[in-house]
């Protein structure tokens, strides 16, 4: 079996955050998905799973779900092959009713490109474009 990564989200409203993710080119596993949870394929190696609360609430024993919205505790990037794909992908989240902004980080548009982009319960993706000639030790 390849090397893979099941990335686990709690999510208010399972038909709302499927559809967000699809709107961002994600597409759902049927075969892994439920009234619980859909599988929201990215990559093969990819899979970012929406679990409603009560389900995802099942794992992390003894532990509440964070509001997500008001705490932070990972940042999930993405590459992509253009700086245009990570412009489409942050005006996409903001058209299904995420939100999107900028961190500066001292580096030219030229060198790497990005956003911090919001999904509908508050969780951060980071769609960033580095140029294959960018060198951070330069």
């Amino acid at each position: 079996m390849s090397k893979q990564i099941y990335i686990n989200l709690p999510v208010t409203d399972l038909a709302k955050s499927t559809a967000f993710y699809e709107a961002l080119g994600f597409v759902k596993n049927p075969m892994f998905s439920d009234e619980n949870a859909s599988a929201m394929q990215w990559s093969d190696d990819i899979v970012v799973m929406l679990l409603v609360h009560d389900f995802y609430k099942k794992f992390p024993r003894n532990r509440e779900i964070a509001d997500t919205k008001k705490t932070s505790s990972v940042l999930l990037a993405l590459s992509f092959d253009s700086k245009e794909d990570v412009q489409k992908f942050a005006d996409t989240a903001k058209a299904n009713g995420g939100d999107y902004y900028r961190v500066d980080m001292g580096m030219s548009e030229d060198a790497m490109f990005g956003y911090e982009v919001e999904d509908l319960d508050g969780h951060i993706w980071e769609p960033l474009w580095m140029s294959p000639d960018f060198n951070p030790q330069a």
